[in-house]
């Protein structure tokens, strides 16, 4: 184009928002998915395509006429590439107001060519932070500069350019260029625009957090983005709509590699009864059940096989169990199934189901059922987040329990090795219920559990209570308490009730009057010297 002729068109593109022609697009992607489709859909448009090092090449390849941004800048790429879409040319391009006087007599001055639509996507940070060996150098080598200032330069300016950074969006933007004339709607480009700046914001806070954990500490200020992974049945109460987010390029969360076979959607509470269940199962390697409601476990178990555990994790607490969420750590059979659908569940998740199982269990369509595909465990950097009104609370995750060798026997009397396993098992159990905290455990199974009261006495009480009305034996069983006791009247009453080991942290004044009353009693008692409250 002549100097003249760009002078003429910069004041011949003087247009309202909302009336811009797409006659110029700039590709430059890392992600190349459809991007040869999408210019020739494009180009059959009339619009100029221009484009960067291995984008141009592969729209070449498709067998496009593609104009180097080198050609249109009038500058080279230079340093590796680090530095090619970097230049006025460009930017005034994308910013220019075009129903600005000032501005598009300056377009005319700089002989400014306008660029209509903007379709990038980014290097592939998370992707390569997250490969297992890759080295901080190739890490930074992915942190892209020219594509974000690109695109927030389009998105800013969407009343004039249209920016897409989401292969997802290619079908559509084309389809109302060619059912438009080769525009967009003013709302369409602000809808790509908001997307856009959804998706640097991620970019930038994947690359923040990078930057963070390499230094381990709480920093002054917290980015993290979050993705939709699906809407909700409703929220704690059907009057509230809800959604579930996962964090943007989390390892893994709550529903990664989750598979549903059969029932209803999803609800805000089953979602996070899974949490809960999912992060408890995952404390036993034997055949292991765990029933959860309203987010405690009413019921859990190891045994020989899932239907063992089941039965017995069943019987802690019938009554509770009634519409829980369970989760088991092996195959769901036919004999699973079966005992399964004398009950009502509304979750249950595993592994995997035998066909057989499945089959069977869709005689209950409103149970959802779940396979567990995922076989990663838990970051044990992630930080525990709670919401409070207004913030967040961040703590370090309350990973792991205590080696046994660390414990410390406190009385007389020694544990049997039988007894330190039912202590061992009920511990674990009594981490993940909400405090104060209370596990009564025999066989390897609880047999009451007492959650969430204000005293420890009387979640001691309320557990005792539970194995009564189920018909539990307390005969010989372990206690576990997620702190210490403050008085010796909790263990009294287990005592009372025939438990002969107790384990929990200690640290309380009354130690040595809890020890004396234990050593009165006959029974064993460890410390752990570390506490699980879990509010």
């Amino acid at each position: 184009m002549t100097d003249t002729g760009i002078v003429r068109g910069a004041m011949e593109a003087m247009v309202q928002p909302g009336e811009v022609r797409v006659r110029r697009a700039l590709l430059s992607v890392s992600d190349k998915t459809g991007i040869v489709e999408f210019a020739r859909g494009l180009a059959s448009l009339g619009v100029e395509l221009l484009s960067t090092g291995g984008t141009a090449t592969a729209l070449r390849e498709g067998g496009l006429d593609v104009r180097a941004v080198e050609d249109f800048t009038g500058f080279p790429e230079i340093m590796g590439g680090r530095v090619k879409t970097l230049h006025p040319k460009i930017y005034a391009g994308l910013l220019a107001l075009r129903d600005n006087d000032e501005h598009m007599a300056a377009a005319a001055e700089h002989e400014v060519e306008f660029v209509d639509l903007v379709c990038v996507n980014l290097y592939p940070f998370e992707q390569t932070a997250a490969r297992r060996g890759a080295t901080d150098h190739e890490v930074i080598e992915n942190i892209d500069i020219g594509g974000p200032t690109m695109i927030r330069a389009a998105a800013k300016n969407f009343a004039f350019t249209a920016v897409v950074v989401n292969p997802a969006s290619y079908d559509a933007v084309l389809q109302e260029l060619k059912d438009a004339g080769a525009r967009l709607s003013l709302g369409t480009r602000e809808s790509l625009a908001a997307e856009a700046f959804s998706y640097t914001a991620r970019y930038d806070s994947a690359i923040s957090r990078w930057f963070v954990e390499k230094q381990d500490d709480f920093p002054p200020l917290l980015l993290n983005a979050y993705e939709k992974v699906t809407d909700l049945a409703y929220g704690e109460n059907p009057h509230q709509r809800a959604a579930y987010y996962a964090q943007a390029g989390a390892r893994m969360h709550v529903l990664s590699m989750v598979r549903q076979l059969g029932g209803k959607e999803l609800s805000f509470n089953n979602v996070l009864d899974l949490n809960s269940a999912r992060l408890l199962v995952q404390e036993f390697e034997l055949p292991a059940c765990a029933i959860i409601k309203h987010n405690n476990p009413c019921g859990v178990a190891v045994g020989g096989s899932v239907t063992e555990a089941y039965s017995a994790a069943f019987a802690c607490d019938p009554m509770s169990a009634f519409g829980g969420v369970i989760c088991v750590n092996r195959t769901v059979d036919a004999t699973f199934a079966e005992a399964l659908l004398k009950q009502f569940c509304e979750v249950i998740i595993a592994p995997s189901f035998t066909d057989e199982a499945l089959a069977m269990l869709a005689a209950k369509p409103n149970m959802r059922i779940l396979e567990d595909g995922e076989r990663r465990g838990v970051n044990v950097a992630e930080r525990d987040i709670k919401r409070v009104m207004g913030g967040l609370l961040i703590q370090d995750r309350d990973m792991g329990l205590e080696d046994r060798t660390e414990m410390q026997v406190v009385t007389e009397r020694k544990p049997t090795e039988a007894e330190w396993g039912e202590m061992l098992f009920a511990w674990k159990v009594c981490k993940h219920v909400r405090s104060n905290a209370i596990v009564l455990s025999n066989d390897l199974a609880s047999v009451g559990v007492g959650a969430g009261q204000m005293s420890r006495v009387d979640s001691v009480r309320l557990a005792i209570e539970k194995a009564r009305a189920a018909g539990s034996s307390l005969l010989g069983a372990a206690m576990a308490s997620d702190a210490f006791f403050p008085f010796s009247d909790g263990p009294q009453l287990a005592v009372d009730a025939g438990i002969t080991t107790i384990i929990q942290p200690g640290g309380s004044k009354a130690d040595p009057v809890v020890v004396q009353a234990a050593n009165a009693a006959g029974i064993s008692m460890v410390l752990t010297h570390r506490r699980h409250f879990k509010h």
